[in-house]
Formats: structure tokens, C-alpha cells, sequence
């Protein structure tokens, strides 16, 4: 087998056991129901992650995936193997994406905090901090820690260095969405085929095409200035409302994978300024003139690392 097809199957592998639920199961109750969690190791660090609420075929799928997950780490191992016989040593992130990626993670609750609260989640920094680190809340829906959990896997998602290292693209951009979206839509990851609205604004997005938004994501890599070719993606995802749900959260993050893996800093819209945000976020909607918010994220939503 010849290392590109090592290094692609390995990559997918990779992915896939990113996107399951597996590892030491934990039973947490509250308010007379149960709630599965996962503790595993990533990279060395050990990790919680929220499954989902108890059900013996929720729980049975966690177990079937451990399995699974032992087989697919052992072929890792074999491929890690192959590869060490071609003499193919995976290169080193440069020094300032590295220090992006520890940027980003050191402001992880700072900036899921301020992303929920963009999407009107009843939470305070505190609570969200709390969730993160797999603690329970008491004052909140589930729905709403749902969605502070799927953005925590959608960070993380975005700062592995595999996916780092991986361009910022069609397929990138729907698997951020259907983190952020699961198990809140049955069609998380996959662009939307019926009508949508958007509250507060009379602008009606049209039905967007496949070829067509893998062909636009595309094109902002020819935007030579890193951060303008993350806003200009960000206020694209936002108005083509590419997915049925989740389109300012997909968009935000996957801003910020474009950032990271070039080593230029952040994009989080402050929590003081989300409603000056939408307002002219609107005014973009049904006007078309960029010049505003592009002027309005890069003033007060980006985050340099000032190296």
C-alpha cells in the first residue's frame, strides 16, 4: 500500500473515532433521570464527553463502539507502522499555529460562553465553564447544555492537530455542523433542501446547491489576507444559511479553522455586543453592503495573538 492511501485512511480513522461515543461509561442523575457520559484520552489528555440520556440501546451502542474503537486504534498502530518502513515522518504545526491552538484552547469557555449567548442559550460563564468540565447544572434545559456540549466537541473538533493541518473546506464546514447540530436535527451536516426564514429579517435566503457552496468555500482561499478570508467566510455561511440549523455557530467555528491553521488569532463575538451584532448582521441580510460588519467583526470580535 502506497502512503497516500496510508495517510488518507489514517486521517479517516482518525476522524471516526473523533465522531464516536466511546470510553469508560459514566451514569450521572438528575431530577429523577440518568444521563450517559464517556471519559476517554485524547492525544494523551483525558477528556469527558456528554452521550446523551440513559436508554439500555444508548448505552449497549457505547459499549459496541469500544470494541469498535479497539479495532480501529490498532490499525492505527499497523499503519503508524507502515509508514515508520516508507521513512514518512508526519511534519511538526509550525510555532504560531501551535500557539494558536493552545490560544484557543486556553479560551475555550470564554468563547463557547460567548457563542451561546449569541445563539440566546440561558447560561451564564460559570454554568457553561461547569459543563465543560462535565459537571451538572441545575438551571438550565437540556436542550440548552446540549448545546453548549456540541459546540465544547466542535472546538475541540477544530483545534486536533489532524484537523488543523486539514484545508478549511465543503467538507470541514458540514462536519462542524453536525456537531454543533446533533442531536438536534436529523439532517446535521447535510445542506438543506426546503425553505428557511430568518427571525427579524425579511431577507429569504434562496435554496443553496451543493456544487455551488463547495465551489464558493473554495474561492476564499484565494483571499490572500488570512482574517478577511475568515470574516468573508463567516458572514457567507451566516446569510447563505447553508444547513437547516446551527448556521451562526458552524460559521464562527469554522472562521476560526481557518485562523488556526494559519496561526492568526480568533473570531468570537463579544457577549456585551451581540445585540449591536444582530442588528447589523440584518442590515447585511437585507442590504447586501459588507463594508459594516466586516468592519464591526475585525473592530471588536477578532482576537490577535500579536505575534
Amino acid at each position: 500500500m502506497d502512503i497516500t492511501t496510508l495517510i488518507k485512511e489514517k486521517s479517516q480513522i482518525n476522524k471516526r473515532l473523533e465522531t464516536m461515543n466511546y470510553g469508560s461509561v459514566e451514569i450521572r442523575e438528575a431530577n429523577s433521570k440518568k444521563y450517559i457520559y464517556v471519559h476517554y484520552r485524547d492525544s494523551g489528555v483525558l477528556r469527558t464527553k456528554y452521550v446523551g440520556e440513559y436508554s439500555n440501546e444508548l448505552y449497549n451502542l457505547v459499549l459496541e463502539n469500544n470494541q469498535f474503537a479497539k479495532e480501529l486504534k490498532k490499525r492505527l498502530k499497523s499503519i503508524n507502522t507502515e509508514l515508520k518502513k516508507h521513512n514518512f515522518i508526519e511534519s511538526d504545526l509550525e510555532e504560531n499555529i501551535e500557539i494558536n491552538i493552545d490560544f484557543a484552547r486556553r479560551n475555550l469557555v470564554d468563547s463557547i460562553y460567548k457563542q451561546a449567548v449569541l445563539e440566546g442559550v440561558a447560561t451564564t460563564y460559570s454554568d457553561t465553564e461547569e459543563i465543560i468540565n462535565g459537571g451538572k447544572v441545575n438551571n438550565m434545559t437540556a436542550d440548552d447544555v446540549g448545546k453548549v456540549v456540541n459546540l465544547k466537541h466542535a472546538w475541540e473538533f477544530i483545534t486536533n492537530k489532524n484537523v488543523v493541518m486539514y484545508p478549511s473546506n465543503y467538507a470541514i464546514l458540514c462536519q462542524i455542523n453536525s456537531l454543533v447540530e446533533e442531536g438536534f436535527s436529523y439532517t446535521a451536516g447535510r445542506i438543506r433542501s426546503v425553505p428557511v426564514t430568518i427571525g427579524g429579517s425579511s431577507y429569504i435566503p434562496p435554496i443553496p446547491f451543493e456544487d455551488q457552496v463547495k465551489n464558493d468555500i473554495d474561492a476564499f482561499n484565494d483571499i490572500e489576507d488570512v482574517v478577511d478570508r475568515a470574516i468573508e467566510a463567516l458572514i457567507y455561511i451566516m446569510k447563505k444559511q447553508i444547513f437547516l440549523d446551527g448556521n451562526k455557530r458552524t460559521a464562527v467555528i469554522f472562521a476560526n479553522h481557518i485562523l488556526i491553521r494559519n496561526g492568526k488569532g480568533l473570531i468570537v463575538i463579544p457577549a456585551e455586543r451581540v445585540s449591536e451584532y444582530k442588528k447589523i448582521l440584518v442590515k447585511y441580510y437585507e442590504k447586501d453592503d459588507k463594508q459594516e460588519i466586516k468592519s464591526f467583526i475585525r473592530e471588536y470580535c477578532y482576537l490577535s495573538l500579536g505575534i
